[in-house]
């Protein structure tokens, strides 16, 4: 089991940890809004992401990839989130400012953008599948993959809100903060196109 739960983080900590639509996002919070008021978002980030991985162990995905009208639709609907949140980066003021004025996106948009997230359900997909952790028995290691899997989430979302606030002191003048934020606004719309082409 040692080997295999190291070949599956080795695999988990790249592709799950990559940038990406909640990666990038919640660099953003942490760069726009601090730490501080970046939590509840990262949480949201955590709990949607480990949703993604919870439909995936059960086959629940699988059920819903079945249904091209209902992909459709969650794909328009995610991607008009997603398009949504980075309007809300985008248009955040300086770290400096937004401590005073501005309020920080919610757990509930957190947990929208990695549940509407089609690069976690394609990197937790192939991890999952792609390894196993106790031959013969797929109840334990279904619960295994889930642990480590979870703790690697846990892991790369919240090393990306921290380095998105660590820029947030360099960027705290207000003309440098703009700029970052609408770069970050333009990463996560990218990685948006790069995950549905």
């Amino acid at each position: 089991m040692r080997s295999g739960l190291v070949v599956l983080l080795l695999a988990a900590l790249p592709l799950m940890g990559s940038p990406g639509p909640a990666t990038l996002s919640t660099a953003a919070i942490g760069s726009a809004f601090g730490i501080a008021k970046g939590v509840k978002y990262l949480v949201g980030i955590i709990a949607g992401t480990t949703t993604v991985l919870g439909l995936i162990a059960t086959g629940v995905t699988g059920v819903i990839l079945t249904q091209p009208a209902l992909v459709n639709a969650i794909t328009v609907l995610a991607i008009g989130y997603i398009l949504y949140l980075a309007y809300k980066i985008a248009t955040a003021p300086a770290l400096s400012i937004a401590n005073k004025t501005s309020k920080a996106p919610s757990f509930l948009s957190g947990y929208l953008l990695a549940v509407a997230n089609p690069k976690a359900f394609a990197a937790i997909g192939a991890v999952y599948s792609g390894s196993v952790l106790i031959p013969g028995d797929v109840l334990l290691d279904a619960a295994f993959k889930l642990i480590a899997l979870t703790l690697v989430i846990i892991a790369v979302n919240s090393a990306w809100l921290l380095f998105g606030s660590a820029l947030s002191s360099v960027l705290s003048d207000p003309k440098k903060g703009r700029i970052a934020n609408v770069i970050f606004a333009l990463l996560l719309i990218g990685s948006v196109v790069l995950a549905v082409i």
